[in-house]
């Protein structure tokens, strides 16, 4: 049997066509998705080597479905469920996730269960994932757009919460993706009272407004570090997040945080790359840093529910909804900024 998929042949050679149907094991099932959400990561992916010359592949992670078919051992959802693949899977039982992090769960087999795959018309969940954890179903009510917002807030609900961004902070968000915007929305809803936010891209700074965002500063166009100092008396700002891919974002984050202040790592740069870091004005401003990535199940079931929950504006957020056809549109509707986030419909 045959599926409509979107195939990475190579860095910018994206190509919509006909591919074998994932197979599911017994106790499992084949997932119809309805939607599958555009990530950074996976535009990263798709315009680099990333597989290292390993062709074809199919990314796609933010995925939201119909169960269409299951195994015949399979006993916790029935034909026609709406479900939510959250791509973590954590095994429970490594000194990682034993200590409470199990975003950094090192048993690579059960990391692999699920991940990827998401830009096609079908993939398949195995017996395993399913009794690993990390599926949520998804009320009748809601979209399959809305609860696709579920996975990329989930690393942001996270970092919120793990650094307390709570009343009365005053906070910095460097990078106006949908990421940054998340994070401004979020930050909100957690009690923070001045948002400002950062880029490079006049059309993202004029979106974000949208999402609570205070003030914004193009850094093109004026220090950074300046303009936060004057907004925030010299004194700098209670907390500074860097999500972007950029080494330059991290050095200036640290200018930018008051004496005793924190700053959040959040966007991971290209590897082997490294940040030149004033360690001095670390060491004497008392400034932590804390790097950020992924989340605990806890997290990622708590922000699938703000996702699809009355108190977060979905509609705000999801700009283009396109079919899996029109994926390298998407792409550079993403990185022109014209776009928030794009939704993909593999069966419109």
């Amino acid at each position: 049997m045959k599926m409509k998929a979107a195939l990475m042949y190579g860095p910018d050679d994206i190509r919509v066509e006909e591919t074998e149907k994932p197979i599911y094991p017994k106790d499992g099932l084949l997932l119809k998705i309805m939607a599958v959400g555009l990530c950074g990561s996976d535009i990263r992916n798709l315009t680099t080597d990333s597989r290292k010359g390993d062709y074809p592949f199919i990314y796609g992670h933010e995925i939201v479905g119909l169960v269409d078919e299951i195994g015949n051992e399979q006993t916790k959802y029935s034909v026609g469920d709406r479900l939510f693949l959250f791509p973590g899977t954590y095994c429970m039982e490594c000194d990682e996730c034993i200590s409470g992090h199990s975003e950094n769960c090192s048993d690579t087999a059960v990391a692999k269960l699920a991940g990827t795959g998401g830009f096609a018309q079908y993939a398949a969940v195995s017996g395993e994932k399913i009794r690993r954890g990390g599926i949520y179903e998804i009320p009748d009510d809601v979209s399959f757009e809305a609860a696709s917002l579920g996975e990329p807030l989930t690393s942001v609900f996270a970092c919120l919460e793990n650094v307390d961004v709570s009343f009365p902070d005053t906070l910095v968000i460097i990078g106006a993706g949908p990421i940054g915007c998340f994070m401004a929305q979020l930050s909100k809803i957690r009690g923070a009272q001045k948002v400002i936010m950062i880029d490079i891209n006049d059309n993202r700074l004029e979106m974000a407004k949208q999402f609570g965002v205070d003030v914004t500063i193009n850094s093109l166009k004026e220090d950074p570090i300046e303009a936060v100092k004057s907004l925030t008396n010299g004194r700098g700002a209670d907390k500074v997040i860097s999500a972007t891919p950029a080494n330059a974002t991290q050095t200036q984050s640290i200018h930018m945080v008051r004496k005793g202040g924190l700053v959040v790592f959040f966007g991971g740069v290209p590897k082997g790359s490294m940040t030149e870091l004033d360690c001095n004005l670390i060491h004497y401003n008392n400034i932590w840093i804390k790097g950020h990535f992924g989340a605990s199940y806890s997290q990622s079931k708590r922000a699938f529910q703000l996702a699809i929950s009355p108190s977060f504006p979905t509609e705000k957020f999801v700009t283009h909804v396109l079919p899996l056809e029109q994926i390298n549109e998407g792409i550079r509707l993403t990185r022109t900024g014209e776009a928030i986030k794009v939704v993909l419909h593999p069966f419109d």
